[in-house]
């Protein structure tokens, strides 16, 4: 692997500058991957591409083996006082990556690999409307793989997924788990109900039906669960376009879950019953 001993004059570091800026990887059709897992499950990936890694010496030793399977990715290497230079502020993990974004792929396509069987239930689409917390969204992508969700399809107004922050949270899982954008919204969940899914509003209003109910109610379609903004849930237009509500049973002490742990709930349950 080409080894790159260099400072924060060098030219060739401009793509990790601003790291703090969301806007600035996004616009140059790239994406900063954080951290020795992250970096490592990017450079593994098939579907992202790998511009270059900096690293810091412990990292470089931590992501030895990953590298050395990598001999077309250039490794600059820094001392961490030159990391947090560039960066902008502290890298405490020692490692950064600049990841390529591939061609948006249509949520169509994602819908379309989920099979029908009649002998159980498929694995759930997950869709997030107007989730603006990068944290959230990375917490969503997380639990989407750790319980074989079969993508997240995001509404236009939903933080990017390939955000820092929400690459991070996710423990890479941003890097494994399709996602798309759907479009139009909320139409998009309409053209799912027309392919045979069950769309399901996740609400906690006592009208639902509790989130058990709902997923014995599908006798094995395949389904899309929705979860709507931090604060006001979904939008009525989106929940209007679902074909039923289902809610989480909680304490009348708390009046609602955060989004990414109703999503977790939501998709264990369908796991678990699968």
């Amino acid at each position: 692997m080409p080894i790159i001993r260099t400072d924060d004059s060098d030219a060739r570091l401009a793509d990790y500058r601003g790291v703090a800026n969301p806007d600035i990887a996004a616009g140059n059709g790239t994406f900063i991957a954080e951290g020795r897992l992250v970096v490592r499950r990017l450079l593994g990936s098939n579907t992202f591409a790998t511009r270059s890694v900096l690293v810091t010496q412990p990292a470089m030793s931590a992501l030895a083996d990953v590298l050395a399977r990598r001999p077309d990715v250039p490794v600059f290497l820094v001392n961490q006082q030159v990391m947090s230079t560039i960066a902008g502020f502290n890298i405490h993990r020692g490692c950064l990556a600049i990841g390529q974004r591939p061609a948006p792929i249509s949520w169509r396509e994602i819908a379309g690999q989920i099979p029908n069987p009649k002998s159980q239930i498929p694995n759930a689409l997950v869709c997030l409307e107007r989730v603006a917390n990068p944290d959230n969204v990375g917490g969503v992508f997380r639990s989407a793989s750790a319980f074989e969700g079969a993508g997240v399809l995001l509404d236009p107004a939903t933080t990017d997924p390939l955000y820092r922050k929400a690459i991070r949270t996710s423990m890479g899982a941003v890097l494994q788990v399709p996602f798309a954008r759907a479009a139009p919204w909320p139409g998009a969940l309409t053209e799912l109900r027309s392919r045979g899914f069950a769309v399901i509003a996740m609400t906690p209003a006592e009208g639902a039906r509790p989130l058990q109910e709902a997923i014995t109610a599908l006798a094995g379609r395949p389904a899309a669960i929705v979860l709507g903004h931090e604060g006001d849930g979904l939008s009525p237009e989106a929940a209007a376009a679902c074909e039923l509500q289902a809610r989480i049973p909680i304490s009348s002490a708390v009046d609602s879950l955060n989004v990414a742990t109703a999503a977790a709930i939501a998709l264990y349950e369908f796991a678990r019953i699968r």
